[in-house]
């Protein structure tokens, strides 16, 4: 049975051999199956390897602040909070209280849904990338990386992908992608693998605010001490402790990481010439279980494009680091007012709900039977009055703290702009649709302003996709693509288009141009409501005569002054109708011209005296207006037996 795992991004697939253990089948990428270190193994000695981990541990000092906030956020958005809060290692959501019952702390989920809010408006407006060219020769290869672009991303399944870094951007305020070649797939081909990397898992020096400033770049990961072994048996007997604390989250299950080991992703730039080379290095134990500098392979580095793979979404920046800060940081408080007034309102209604009682030491009242609801009688060997036994009262909460919660709530939703109207409700007696959609596309300016910095991110990610093709799409491949009738159709690719070209100077200078495309992002709108405003204006414009081509100049200028999506589109069909309109006025022009100069000549013509080369011309024209008028009579013929048939009849 084979076996496929993930190793920091890269996918590895190990396969029993009949009668012995596991064994390597597929290697790290760049390496040819059974491939080992070779000559990078004395490149990278062990004091290189011993600094190298020197320096990840520096780096992991510098990170560790955020790795609290992103470990106690994470339980923010669990609804752990109060045990957070309070670091008892008791139940969590349980707390301690006087007497034999524990109290359930209260956890309101009003964090929890401004976040679930935001992550659907995300997810409404998924995106879509769309290639320009920079120069008018590479309009072919645009052309084609924009329709094979998405079905890269769809293999990768980029849309949970999204979804699980919007959450990690929602929560820990930053969201990291990694884009990287796998040689093994595609039964050994290769093909691009793009992962989501856990914040816990990269490290990068303290102080840069672009990680791609970083001299160095970590990723690191546990991995089963049996699996490594199977794929790298020179581990033997070298495994078993962490030289490496890694961070991880608090989990339900009880996860045994004793019989794991630390793997390391190393990534560092050095210059050569002038020119920024990105190398790479795995090792794990102490040992270089691959490295590209000094391998002949990887001459002009593990990536050509000499960036690290590695991209950060960041929802709010903070000054000096490349990670950000996200809405559980803003929201934290709020939602600890709102539990504990929660909290006091709870208490007080217990107190009052649950009745006690003064009762005097020598009233002669059966205790036991007193505080059993279930007993009908109650045995008193005295009269009863206000001196034996008295009733404890509870004074009920002052209105302004009912008041105080509600204004915390609505804290809450202002500081995190997740209002009633995004949501989908209305107060203050808003029942109209357009009134409700005005207050949702006012309301809804934080979520454009975040689903902005993802596209950004979201461009940066295409980048790499088109520089990994660049570098290793020699051959040619087939994708599947959805036509412009919506029909499914095949093209291949490689990246001929892609690779340097030769350019000859007048001087004779021979220089190269590398093809260089920019990306526009665009969502696909998958809001049901956004869909219907769209449908909405399309038939207001046709109601308006927009696509009228007698209306077409200030049809033009009234959409060139709009803003909707798609307008390109609509600016270019209403020019196209306008153009055609146009020839077909040019042409009936030219056919009434053509028609009253033969209809002229043949009345001034005399058939029967031969002339001259004008008399000649004079007969062809004359002609040819004869045959404009068969023509005419024919197509008149043709279409009145073409407008008999197409009249139903009623009798059958």
């Amino acid at each position: 049975m084979d076996k496929t795992f993930n190793l920091l991004g890269h996918t590895v697939s190990i396969q029993p051999e009949q009668g012995s253990s596991w064994q390597e089948s597929a290697a790290i990428p760049g390496m040819t199956p059974g491939s080992r270190v070779g000559a990078t193994e004395q490149l990278l000695d062990k004091a290189t390897l011993a600094a190298s981990m020197e320096r990840l541990k520096r780096y992991k000092a510098g990170k560790a602040a955020l790795e609290r906030r992103i470990i106690d956020n994470e339980n923010w958005y669990r609804l752990r909070h109060w045990q957070q809060v309070e670091k008892q290692p008791s139940q969590p959501g349980l707390m301690e209280t006087p007497g034999p019952r524990k109290v359930s702390r209260p956890a309101s989920a009003w964090l929890f849904n401004s976040l679930a809010n935001k992550h659907a408006d995300a997810m409404d407006n998924y995106p879509e990338p769309a290639v320009l060219p920079r120069e008018q020769g590479d309009e072919r290869d645009a052309k084609s990386l924009s329709a094979i672009l998405p079905v890269i991303l769809e293999r990768n399944d980029y849309e949970q992908i999204y979804s699980d870094a919007w959450w990690d951007k929602l929560k820990s305020g930053t969201a990291a992608y990694g884009v990287f070649w796998d040689s093994a797939a595609e039964n050994g081909l290769g093909d691009i693998a793009i992962r989501n990397i856990d914040m816990l898992n990269i490290y990068w020096q303290p102080g840069v605010t672009d990680i791609q400033e970083s001299p160095h770049l970590y990723i690191v990961a546990l991995v089963d001490n049996d699996t490594l072994l199977a794929q790298y048996p020179q581990l033997q007997g070298k495994l078993g402790g962490q030289a490496i604390d890694v961070p991880d989250y608090i989990h339900d299950d009880n996860i045994d990481n004793s019989n794991k080991s630390v793997v390391v992703d190393w990534y560092y730039k050095i210059n050569r010439n002038g020119r920024t080379v990105l190398h790479y290095c795995k090792f794990c134990a102490g040992e270089v279980l691959f490295a590209s500098e000094g391998n002949p392979e990887y001459d002009e580095g593990w990536y050509s494009h000499g960036q690290y793979p590695v991209v950060l979404d960041v929802l709010f920046p903070i000054k000096g680091s490349p990670a950000g800060f996200g809405y559980v940081d803003i929201m934290r408080d709020p939602q600890l007012y709102i539990d504990s007034l929660d909290e006091i309102i709870l208490n007080n209604a217990r107190l009052a709900g649950t009745p006690r009682w003064f009762i005097r030491d020598n009233a002669g009242i059966s205790r036991e039977q007193y505080a059993d609801w279930r007993q009908p009688f109650v045995d008193v060997a005295i009269s009863l009055d206000e001196n034996n036994i008295q009733q404890i009262s509870v004074n009920p909460l002052d209105g302004y703290i009912i008041n105080h919660l509600q204004h915390k709530i609505e804290e809450l939703k202002e500081t995190s702009g997740n209002r009633d109207f995004n949501q989908g409700g209305s107060n203050s007696g808003v029942t109209a649709a357009a009134a409700i959609s005005a207050l949702q596309e006012a309301g809804n300016k934080l979520s454009r302003d975040m689903l902005k910095g993802s596209y950004r991110s979201f461009v940066e990610v295409n980048h790499l996709l088109i520089e990994l093709i660049r570098q290793f799409y020699d051959e040619r491949r087939c994708f599947r693509i959805e036509g412009a009738d919506g029909a499914a159709q095949y093209i291949e690719y490689n990246n001929s288009g892609l690779r340097p070209q030769s350019m000859r100077l007048p001087d004779g200078e021979e220089l190269y141009r590398k093809p260089v495309f920019d990306i526009k992002v665009k969502a696909q709108k998958a809001n049901p409501f956004s869909r219907m405003t769209q449908n909405e204006l399309a038939k207001e414009l046709y109601s308006l005569g927009f696509f009228n081509p007698e209306m077409a100049e200030p049809a033009l200028t009234a959409l060139e002054m709009m803003e909707f999506e798609g307008k390109n589109n609509i600016i270019e069909k209403v020019r196209q109708g306008q153009t055609l309109m146009n020839v077909i006025q040019a042409q009936q022009q030219t056919i009434a011209k053509m028609s009253a100069v033969l209809q002229l000549d043949g009345g001034a013509v005399n058939p029967s005296k031969p002339g001259a080369g004008a008399t000649g011309s004079s007969r062809s024209a004359a002609a040819m207006g004869n045959e404009l008028d068969s023509a005419q009579l024919n197509a008149t013929a043709y279409a009145d037996r073409l407008a008999q048939r197409s009249v139903p009849n009623m009798e059958e």
